[in-house]
């Protein structure tokens, strides 16, 4: 609840989205290291072998380059925008329903992939991707993506993967013969208006949703009224990894909209856990690295993506995370991530996640909802209004 209300500013600063946004002009050529990085980053997105010593990718870098690397972890999409927007920091690892938002604050700058030579290698699904690429010009290089899974317990569901998501929006009578009211969680960001609005395009296929990020008035007030029936059935709004994991293993929580990451960490812990892609489909996330406009230590930033985008960095990070790495090679040879570990983590299911955008006014329909109404309803209905 915190994170909304202290982005609140932040969202209504970026009203309005103009597709036409001029661009600074990017770096021309690299210099030496200024000796620092510091990062806006996801939980477990940078890791120096503090949790675990085989997973590692900032230790070789500052030997590498002299560039320190400094982090600084943040929970939600819009804590990341607060942060970028106070300013003081490099490189933000940014997720679709706050990239745009960057370019439209000019809180980025556009980036010289010829001075990143491992930015050929990025899937091609992603090199031009609309949520970091503006007017043909790139605001960053794509770190991680992946979807957001329903993750569930197996014995509440006697085994059998739940269908659909009604499980955590409708109240009904689970495989276990108990109610799921009280045991289910919602994400606690804007953004998940979108789920709700992925699940009446199924289910209420006459308010003709083509896109959850698009969503006109009548749209949008069915997706708030979902969403409001929710709240009588959810135990907690959840934006902290590892506090949904201890409401899975000890609050009784049995279903919810998860990331792999959760459930790859609760499955090595032998719990009784597991994911699946329910029929009406998934949102997912696709992470851009993206420079600050006034970044103190650019080259070393520079010198950060290109190392980002080893395959052996790619592989490490994915298989930590439970993400899809971003350079295609990395499925292959990586002695953590292992040759099957993309394929689990829902490498063939690209074209079948809906990936967060921020919402705009205008939109391929004419007139939509845009984000900072997304940003007061949603504390509403978590409010109880």
């Amino acid at each position: 609840m915190k994170y909304l209300l202290k982005s609140c500013t932040a969202a209504l600063a970026t009203l309005s989205f103009v597709t036409q946004v001029v661009a600074a002009e990017p770096l021309k050529e690299l210099g030496k290291g200024e000796g620092a990085v510091s990062i806006v980053a996801w939980a477990g997105y940078i890791e120096r072998g503090e949790s675990d010593k085989n997973y590692d990718w900032v230790t070789s870098f500052e030997k590498e380059t002299g560039c320190k690397v400094s982090v600084k972890t943040a929970a939600t999409s819009d804590e990341m925008v607060s942060l970028m927007n106070e300013g003081g920091f490099d490189l933000v690892t940014a997720s679709g329903d706050a990239s745009l938002r960057l370019v439209a604050g000019k809180r980025v700058q556009p980036i010289n992939t010829d001075l990143i030579p491992s930015f050929k290698n990025v899937d091609k699904r992603l090199q031009d991707a609309p949520w970091y690429t503006v007017g043909g010009v790139h605001y960053g290089v794509p770190y991680l993506w992946g979807p957001n899974v329903l993750m569930y317990n197996t014995d509440a569901f006697k085994g059998e993967a739940p269908k659909s998501w009604k499980v955590v929006f409708e109240e009904e009578t689970l495989p276990d013969g108990k109610s799921n009211k009280g045991r289910v969680q919602a994400y606690d960001g804007p953004i998940y208006i979108a789920d709700a609005a992925l699940y009446l395009m199924a289910h209420k296929p006459e308010l003709n949703i083509k896109n959850p990020y698009e969503l006109n008035e009548d749209q949008y007030k069915a997706a708030l009224d979902l969403l409001r029936g929710q709240r009588k059935l959810v135990s907690r709004y959840w934006h902290d990894a590892m506090i949904q994991i201890d409401d899975f293993k000890n609050e009784g929580v049995v279903a919810s909209g998860s990331w792999p990451f959760q459930v790859n960490l609760m499955q090595a812990d032998k719990q009784k856990i597991a994911s699946t892609f329910p029929e009406e489909g998934v949102t997912g996330w696709a992470d851009t690295t993206m420079l600050h406009a006034d970044s103190e230590h650019p080259n070393c930033a520079y010198m950060w993506m290109e190392h980002s985008l080893s395959a052996k960095v790619q592989g490490d990070a994915a298989a930590w995370f439970g993400a899809v790495p971003s350079v295609p090679s990395a499925c292959k040879g990586n002695e953590l991530m292992t040759d099957t570990g993309c394929a689990t983590n829902g490498y063939d299911h690209f074209d079948k996640i809906k990936f967060w955008r921020t919402p705009t006014a205008k939109c391929e329909q004419g007139e939509c909802v845009p984000y900072h109404r997304w940003v007061s309803d949603y504390i509403g209905v978590i409010g109880g209004r």
